[in-house]
């Protein structure tokens, strides 16, 4: 449109609120997530577990199905810490795959399309862009951890009656914190990883070789030093030391939980600073 004819008109349409802007990034990017047929039947399968929770917290309760099967479900099947502590473990498990499928290339496309000024160039900060990306992890991982596990325990509440409510709230909060240290740290790893990383699929490669080259070497050292210390650098043992004590079970993993703690927060500090460096509205590249 010619500027001098001045026939153009200011935007007069609903505006986004500031405060969500940046889950604009999650919607979009979750439209070509569930694109992908494979990812969309890998994230129907997430819920096959939850499912099956579900139906064990139901026999418990049904005296004609226990009458049926002749089996002490109860007694095969508790429903206490440690059964949402495993099933933690199973579900944060496919959470972390969905991140390996999904986190590389969130920023990596941007990053080599020179994207990132078209961000910066409109009413978008570098927190609410980071935040957006990390959005488009969070809520899928959210949907398949800590949602179902709260309803699932929602639902053995129901039946059991208010006393074992009382008695068990700590799983809930477990179940809740938990997840969300889970997911913040596997979004801030894919995330960095990334933004450093422009290719892909090197990205989900070193995504995979964090956890397990890690853990080998943890157990190298482990084997070396006959001590359990080797452990601090195991991602996975870590969270488990993490979730264990949340949901008042024994790991036996060899660290404690306030190391655990601090290693893990350590990492996401390392992310966020490497995010810092990394997501910019230029770059300078020295020759």
């Amino acid at each position: 449109m010619a500027v001098y004819k001045r026939t153009y008109q200011p935007y007069s349409g609903t505006l986004t609120p500031a405060w969500s802007r940046f889950l604009i990034i999650a919607r979009q990017a979750h439209r070509r997530v569930f694109d992908s047929r494979f990812l969309t039947f890998f994230f129907v399968v997430c819920f096959v577990c939850p499912a099956v929770g579900a139906v064990f917290v139901y026999l418990r309760h049904n005296a004609g199905a226990i009458a049926l099967l002749k089996i002490d479900v109860a007694r095969m099947f508790p429903i206490d810490g440690r059964f949402f502590f495993r099933f933690m473990g199973w579900q944060g498990s496919l959470a972390f795959l969905l991140t390996a499928f999904v986190g590389p290339g969130l920023i990596s496309t941007d990053l080599r399309n020179n994207a990132l000024p078209l961000y910066f160039c409109r009413p978008f900060s570098r927190a609410e862009y980071v935040l957006g990306k990390m959005s488009v992890l969070a809520i899928l991982q959210s949907l398949i951890t800590w949602v179902p596990g709260l309803l699932l325990f929602a639902f053995h509440a129901y039946l059991e009656g208010g006393a074992w409510l009382r008695e068990n709230l700590f799983i809930a909060s477990g179940l809740f914190l938990g997840s969300w240290i889970w997911i913040v740290t596997l979004c801030l790893l894919a995330l960095a990883l990334s933004a450093w990383v422009k290719w892909k699929v090197l990205a989900g490669a070193l995504l995979f070789g964090v956890f397990f080259v890690a853990a080998g070497f943890g157990q190298a050292a482990n084997a070396v030093m006959h001590s359990r210390s080797g452990n601090l650098i195991n991602l996975g043992e870590l969270i488990r030391t993490v979730w264990a004590g949340l949901f008042r079970v024994d790991a036996d993993t060899g660290v404690s939980p306030g190391a655990a703690w601090m290693v893990l927060i350590g990492v996401c500090a390392l992310c966020l600073y490497l995010l810092d460096r990394k997501v910019r509205a230029y770059e300078v590249v020295r020759s």
